[in-house]
């Protein structure tokens, strides 16, 4: 199995700005906890002031009441005596939600190619994701191809060929308004033929109605399938952090239809709350991949669920 490997001086300055990010403006737990409990002191209106917080920063009001019973358990045993005690309560519930989906995406070498099939809504960033990824890949000497499989936007098929330039990697398409089933089969025969490590096949993000999307996105992973009945290896969905709770019904919609085996979640940069990565581990239980806080190749890093736990809860810029 390859894994993802990184250096620690991109994961350090990644994790540098992830803080920064999550910690713009006022909203949940980006400002220091004491400001919940001025006078220092943990009641069940503090607790009820961070259930507030919590729904409002998209985790949910599910997730939200997890967290809260499980402070409450902490209260009424006299353990949260301060707010440093609050924290530890905190950082212990997040985690314990987290960790079971902070997985790395392995490329298992048997197979050849190994599909990953990306799926997602327009503006996602879904084709800039597939582009990172085809450089990570690349800077750990894996053979990458891409598949333009969204060809309903001719713009889509445009910037997957620049980032196929741009990484040198080679790129399959076909004509727009072919058939993006046809288009990624065709994808498979090449990179079976050059024994190429990854296949990175990108998807249309919207068509005339959401069931139409997802019979076409379903018809594609049968295809591949016929292709090598292993295949898609990954079904790997990308989400806009910024949506908010409408990502989680993508989330389900898209799990419902296909299976997905990873999310990555993109334009924490856009967003100070990030509280939607807990709503999505606790209700789907899918691996999360990745998570993306700005444009360069960098600013995409694997998901380690401590580091953003430690994100969230930091007082303050680094």
């Amino acid at each position: 199995m390859l894994s993802n490997k990184d250096s620690a001086e991109p994961r350090q300055g990644f994790f540098k700005k992830l803080r920064a990010r999550l910690n713009k403006g006022d909203s949940w737990l980006t400002y220091d906890l004491a400001n919940l409990a001025p006078g220092g002191k943990i009641d069940e209106d503090v607790i009820d002031d961070l259930e507030a917080e919590l729904v409002m920063a998209d985790v949910g009001i599910e997730t939200t009441e997890r967290i809260i019973a499980d402070l409450q358990k902490s209260l009424a045993r006299k353990e949260l005596k301060d707010v440093d005690a609050l924290r530890d309560g905190l950082r212990r519930s997040l985690t314990s939600i987290l960790e079971p989906v902070a997985a790395p995406l392995d490329i298992a070498s048997e197979h050849h190619p190994y599909v990953i099939l990306m799926v997602g809504v327009n503006g996602a960033g879904k084709t800039t994701t597939i582009g990172k990824l085809a450089k990570r890949f690349k800077d750990q000497g894996l053979t990458v191809m891409l598949a333009a499989g969204d060809t309903f936007r001719a713009a889509a098929v445009e910037q997957l060929q620049a980032w196929g330039e741009r990484n040198d990697v080679p790129v399959v398409a076909q004509q727009p308004g072919a058939d993006p089933a046809a288009v990624i089969f065709d994808a498979w025969d090449a990179a079976r033929a050059r024994d190429v490590d990854v296949l990175l096949a990108d998807t249309a993000g919207r068509l005339q109605n959401q069931q139409g999307l997802m019979d076409e996105l379903a018809k594609i992973k049968r295809v591949v399938g016929r292709r090598d009945e292993t295949a898609p290896h990954e079904v790997m969905l990308v989400l806009d952090a910024s949506q908010g709770q409408n990502a989680l019904v993508q989330a389900e919609k898209f799990n419902e239809a296909l299976g997905l085996t990873g999310i990555t979640v993109t334009k924490l940069d856009g967003s100070a709350k990030g509280g939607i990565l807990l709503a999505l581990a606790d209700k789907l239980g899918v691996p999360v991949r990745f998570i993306g806080i700005g444009e360069s190749a960098d600013d995409m890093q694997p998901f380690v669920a401590a580091e953003f736990v430690d994100a969230l809860l930091s007082s303050g810029t680094p």
